[in-house]
C-alpha cells in the first residue's frame, strides 16, 4: 500500500489506501463508497463526452426538490460520496497512457463491466501487474469471467432471476413476486468489500497481489442454500402445492407468522408467536378462545383461518400501539414502519447515525445512507458529496501524476478529460 503520513495511519482504518475506481451504477459504486467512508482514497474515473459512459445514475430520479441533470441523481450521489471524480476519454491514446499511469500508484483497480471489458482496453491482469506489481485487481460482473454466460451483461433485478432468489419470494399458489430492488447490487457491493479487504491482509503478509474475480449471480445462489439442500436431498421444490406464503415460516414452523392489517389506509404490523405460551397470551389479548389450538399443530393447519382472527383485532388498533401491548407481554411483534416513518420519526435511527448529511457542491446538504455498523477506534465518516462530472480533473492529474496547468487545458481542449 501506499505509505501515509504518520498523523494519518490511526485516523482512519484504511488510510494510505488508493483505489482507481473504474466501477459504477450500484454493484461498484456500492463497494468502493464503503471503503471511501473507512478513509481510502477513491478516484472514480467515468468517461467526458459520452452520454451514458459516465454513470447513468447521474441523472437518474429521484432527484432533491428542485434539481434536474446529470449532476442530481439520487442514487449517483448516495452511492460516490467521498469519493474523487476525474474524467477520462479511453478512447484516446493519451487517456490509456494516464489511466495507467494512475493504475502505477494504485492499490487496486475496481470495476463492474462485463467479462474482458478491462482487457480489452488493453489492462489485461497481466498488464495491470506490469504496471503495479502486487496490485488487487477486481472484477464485479453479472456472470464472473467462466462459464457460457460470462459476456452477458445484466442489472440486479435480472441476476435474482436467474440466480433462484425470484423463484423464492411470493404467495402461495401466486407468480413469483421479484423484490422491485437491485438487490443483488448491494449484497454483491458487500462482498466486494469483503474480497477487496482479504486482498489486502494476504499482500500485507506475503507481498503478493490478486485477481478477484466476482459473479453476482453466483453470490445470490450462495444464499439459496437449504432451499438447495431441500430439492436435491428431498426432491420437494421451494414452491409446491400447499406451500405457505414466504410471510411465514416453516422452518421452524410457528402460527400465526405474518403481516398483519392495521388501522388506517395501508398500515400493517408483523406479530409471531413461537411457542404455545405466546399464542395463550396473544389469544387472551384478542379474545379468542379456541381450545384446540393450544397446539401448534392445530394453529398450522387453520393459519388461513388463525390469521383472519388475528386480523380481526389488528385492524382496529393502531400499528404502533398493537407493537407496544404485545411487546409487554412478551409477544414478537413490530409496526412494519414507511421508510419515512424509520428514517425520520424513528429516535432509534437518528441514535445510530445512519443517515449523515454530507456537503455537496451544487445541491448542498444532503443525507445519505450510511454504514450500519460502528467501529470503536477508526468509525466511519461522510462529509463529503458525490463529484460532479470531472470534478477533481486538476487536483488528481496535477497532484497525483504532476501534469501542469498548460498540459491538463490541452486535455480538455482535445476530448481526453
Amino acid at each position: 500500500m501506499t505509505a501515509p503520513p504518520e498523523a494519518a495511519v490511526h485516523r482512519t482504518a484504511l488510510s494510505g489506501l488508493r483505489i482507481c475506481d473504474l466501477s459504477g451504477q450500484l454493484a461498484g459504486a456500492g463497494a468502493t463508497r464503503t471503503l471511501a467512508a473507512f478513509g481510502a482514497e477513491v478516484i472514480r474515473i467515468e468517461d467526458p463526452v459520452r452520454k451514458g459512459k459516465w454513470d447513468l445514475l447521474r441523472g437518474v430520479p429521484p432527484f432533491k426538490e428542485g434539481q434536474r441533470g446529470i449532476e442530481a441523481g439520487g442514487a449517483f450521489n448516495n452511492h460516490n460520496v467521498g469519493k474523487q471524480g476525474i474524467t477520462l476519454n479511453t478512447r484516446t491514446e493519451r487517456g490509456r497512457e494516464l489511466l495507467a499511469q494512475l493504475i502505477s500508484i494504485s492499490d487496486a483497480v475496481t470495476e463492474n463491466f462485463s467479462a474482458e471489458v478491462l482487457e480489452h482496453w488493453g489492462f489485461s491482469y497481466e498488464r495491470l501487474c506490469e504496471l503495479r506489481p502486487g496490485i488487487i485487481y477486481v472484477s464485479n460482473c453479472g456472470f464472473g469471467h467462466t462459464g457460457p454466460y460470462r459476456q452477458f451483461r445484466t442489472w440486479g433485478p435480472i441476476v435474482q432471476a436467474v440466480c433462484g432468489l425470484t423463484w423464492s419470494v411470493g404467495q402461495a399458489d401466486q407468480p413469483s413476486a421479484g423484490f422491485g430492488l437491485s438487490y443483488m447490487d448491494h449484497h454483491g457491493a458487500n462482498l466486494m468489500v469483503f474480497a477487496i479487504l482479504a486482498a489486502l491482509h494476504h499482500r500485507r503478509r506475503t507481498g503478493e497481489g490478486q485477481w478477484i474475480d466476482m459473479s453476482t449471480v453466483e453470490s445470490g445462489a450462495a444464499l439459496l442454500g437449504p432451499t438447495v439442500l431441500d430439492i436435491t436431498v428431498n426432491g420437494r421444490p421451494a414452491r409446491r402445492p400447499g406451500m405457505p406464503a414466504s410471510n411465514r415460516g416453516h422452518a421452524p414452523q410457528m402460527a400465526p407468522h405474518g403481516i398483519h392489517p392495521a388501522m388506517g389506509d395501508d398500515q400493517w404490523v408483523a406479530v409471531v408467536c413461537r411457542t404455545n405460551a405466546e399464542w395463550a397470551a396473544l389469544a387472551e389479548i384478542i379474545g379468542v378462545h379456541e381450545p384446540e389450538w393450544a397446539t401448534l399443530a392445530a394453529r398450522v393447519r387453520d393459519h388461513d383461518l388463525l390469521d383472519e382472527r388475528v386480523s380481526g383485532w389488528t385492524r382496529q388498533h393502531d400499528k404502533f400501539a398493537v407493537q407496544a401491548r404485545l411487546f409487554a407481554a412478551g409477544i414478537p411483534a413490530a409496526a412494519v414502519q414507511s421508510p419515512q416513518e424509520r428514517i425520520d420519526l424513528d429516535d432509534a435511527t437518528a441514535r445510530w447515525g445512519l443517515f449523515p448529511e454530507v456537503s455537496h457542491p451544487l445541491l448542498g446538504p444532503t443525507r445519505v445512507d450510511g454504514i450500519p455498523l460502528h467501529l470503536s477506534a477508526t468509525d466511519w465518516e461522510m462529509s463529503t458529496g458525490a463529484p460532479t462530472l470531472g470534478q477533481h480533473n486538476h487536483q488528481v492529474l496535477s497532484g497525483l501524476l504532476g501534469l501542469d496547468d498548460d498540459e491538463i487545458a490541452r486535455l480538455e481542449a482535445d476530448g481526453v478529460i
